[in-house]
């Protein structure tokens, strides 16, 4: 009922649904073509909600010190909004180009999942380097950050690289068969991941710098 946590109730409502949308998406994407694409569609949808939820979250609760009240601090969350609209139309756009350029498709999707997220993390980015290169204190919020960042980059590591499927050898050690699981598997697992941290460290922010912000 206070509007402090209300950005954290946006966060925790959208932070849900890209699994779903995802879990739906791989569920009923192969009862036609059309439906792949009306899938798809969704989850990318999903996925900007999810990345505009963050910047919500952020915004609320992770900006540092300096940068409150200030102008990024004030259209953060409304440019993290216009990259969400972009970005959803351009990962579809992506779709149609797969039989045709597949390299491009490849290449403007990855873009429109990097772009939101170097700009959603901004903050964060600042926040760790002010405790590497100065006399910021470093908290769990600041750790949970950190091991969210890995799993993000191990997530977009994994989406871009195709391993390990693409060295498997039938019959070769575990670490490079089929046996090892596959790359997209291994992309949501890390997203997951990356995700609960992300939510351990935002709830950090959210009771430890109540009283300042």
């Amino acid at each position: 009922q206070e509007p402090y946590h209300w950005p954290l109730l946006i966060y925790l409502l959208l932070v849900c649904l890209y699994p779903f949308a995802s879990s739906c998406a791989h569920t009923f994407s192969s009862m036609s073509a059309r439906a792949r694409h009306i899938c798809y569609f969704c989850d990318y949808g999903a996925l900007s909600l999810y990345s505009l939820s963050s910047a919500f979250a952020y915004g609320a609760y992770a900006m540092p010190d300096p940068w409150v009240s200030g102008i990024l601090h004030r259209y953060f969350v409304p440019v993290a909004a216009l990259n969400s609209f972009v970005c959803t139309g351009l990962s579809c756009y992506s779709r149609f180009l797969e039989l045709e350029r597949p390299r491009l498709s490849k290449v403007l999707r990855t873009a429109a999942f990097v772009y939101p997220f170097l700009y959603d993390n901004i903050p964060l980015f600042y926040r760790l380097l002010s405790c590497f290169w100065s006399d910021s204190s470093w908290n769990d919020a600041v750790a949970g950050y950190c091991y969210h960042l890995l799993f993000a980059f191990l997530t977009g590591f994994l989406f871009t690289s195709h391993l390990p499927e693409r060295s498997s050898t039938p019959g070769g050690d575990i670490g490079f068969s089929p046996r090892a699981g596959h790359s997209h598997q291994l992309f949501h697992i890390c997203a997951v991941l990356g995700t609960h941290f992300q939510l351990e460290a935002i709830v950090c922010d959210v009771r430890s710098r109540r009283a300042w912000l």
